[in-house]
């Protein structure tokens, strides 16, 4: 168990590089299965479920190595086109292997993902596209097979054929399969209902890279024409906006004036712009981000996650931890996932007002928190129990099982850069 000690009420100042995009990194890891190539991969995090990731990779027969912060990914050699339920069970986003061995061998066999427990979070929209791409699906038992008509196993025969994808939700990794799965299939794919977030347009830009043929990314129709592999590739991953959202709803929550590099302002519009209402100073530019705190904020009305454009289900327990001490009322209602306010009862530990109704959480701003003993039991939920502790006066210990870790490369060392008093250590 891993916890992190933080004594609050130290105002945050510096500036701080923000690390890549974990969920842009994931897809494009599992993407280097599409066909033989030498994959330089850039800006890439060091985080627990990017080396899940390379451990599935080395399972299938990759060579994977770091270098700094690259990711080299000699996929010539794959070798297997099944994931043991051992490697599965360390992250959710491992689903999104299915399309890339499918496209690389013309069968897969995964076990069911694992992940945080934020509710259900089903794969059958994932499972639906490989079908429209000619696949036959089975689960039983917990495992998922897939096989194409023709498919000749790792000749590179897949069996695949272009299709009409319409997605019943804009599933950000529905979309991501189907666009992996779509450039090893004969004919042209059109995927409709497609997610926008920008991990969507980071992860085109890679399969165009490796010499696929897409367009529509960013918008909700996209289409893959065709796929014309090379051999060598080398590709930046984009910054990550939640990591981003994080450091700002930090300061937001501790009072302060920091300033975020590389990064990408318009990816997270919407959480600045909440914030910005609520009384804090946001002067955007074109890589960096600067945020001021003084005094204390306004409540920051109604707040309602969306697909991107919208007000992201990841920033959700961030924004919430900021607004804890806000005068007056801030509400959130959560579109994306039924399980997501399993924070409010740990914040409510460090004297939070804070009431839950099905998908709506109001929370009312109290003068000041006080700092406790809690546990994370999500990583979004965990990162907003370390932003509510440099906010409360005394000490907190977050008890986190490894959770912060998967999402976020060294937090503790990013957070003592900008003046926090914070402690990362085993017990």
């Amino acid at each position: 168990m891993t916890h992190w000690r933080i004594r609050g009420g130290e105002s945050l100042s510096g500036s701080v590089r923000v690390q890549g995009a974990k969920n842009a990194v994931l897809p494009i890891l599992a993407a280097s299965v599409l066909t033989g190539c030498e994959t330089e991969l850039q800006n890439c995090p060091r985080l627990r479920d990017v080396d899940a990731s390379l451990a599935i990779l080395r399972h299938l027969g990759c060579r994977a190595e770091w270098d700094g912060d690259t990711v080299y990914i000699d996929s010539r050699g794959v070798s297997g086109y099944t994931i043991p339920e051992k490697l599965m069970l360390q992250m959710r986003s491992s689903v999104i292997f299915l399309g890339a061995i499918l496209g690389r061998c013309g069968c897969a066999r995964l076990s069911m993902p694992g992940g945080c427990e934020l509710g259900p979070r089903p794969v059958d929209l994932h499972l639906e596209a490989m079908r429209a791409l000619g696949a036959h699906v089975e689960c039983v038992d917990n495992v998922i097979d897939c096989a194409a008509d023709g498919a000749s196993g790792l000749s590179g025969a897949t069996g695949l054929s272009g299709a009409v994808i319409r997605l019943a939700l804009p599933s950000v990794g529905a979309t991501e399969n189907a666009m992996i799965a779509a450039c090893a299939a004969k004919g042209a794919t059109v995927i409709e209902n497609a997610a926008r977030e920008p991990e969507i347009v980071d992860l085109a830009g890679y399969l165009r890279a490796l010499g696929a043929d897409i367009d529509g990314d960013g918008g909700p129709v996209v289409t893959v024409r065709g796929f014309a592999p090379r051999e060598r590739v080398r590709y930046r991953v984009m910054p990550d906006r939640i990591a981003a959202s994080t450091l700002l709803c930090a300061c937001a929550c501790a009072g302060g004036d920091i300033e975020l590099t590389d990064v990408t302002p318009g990816h997270f519009a919407a959480v600045t712009d909440v914030l910005g209402a609520m009384g804090c100073r946001i002067t955007p530019a074109s890589d960096r981000v600067r945020i001021a705190r003084s005094g204390r904020m306004r409540g920051g009305g109604t707040v309602v996650t969306r697909p991107y454009p919208g007000f992201p289900t990841d920033a959700q327990p961030l924004l919430m931890a900021a607004s804890l001490c806000a005068d007056g009322t801030t509400v959130f209602v959560e579109n994306i996932f039924e399980n997501r306010f399993r924070q409010a009862a740990e914040l409510r530990r460090l004297g939070a007002l804070i009431r839950t109704e099905g998908r709506v959480a109001a929370v009312t701003g109290v003068e000041r928190l006080r700092g406790a003993d809690v546990l994370a039991e999500d990583l979004r939920g965990g990162a907003a129990l370390v932003t509510a502790a440099l906010g409360a006066e005394g000490e907190t210990v977050v008890k986190d099982p490894g959770h912060i870790d998967r999402g976020y490369e060294s937090l503790d060392g990013t957070l003592s850069r900008l003046g926090a008093h914070i402690e990362k250590y085993m017990n």
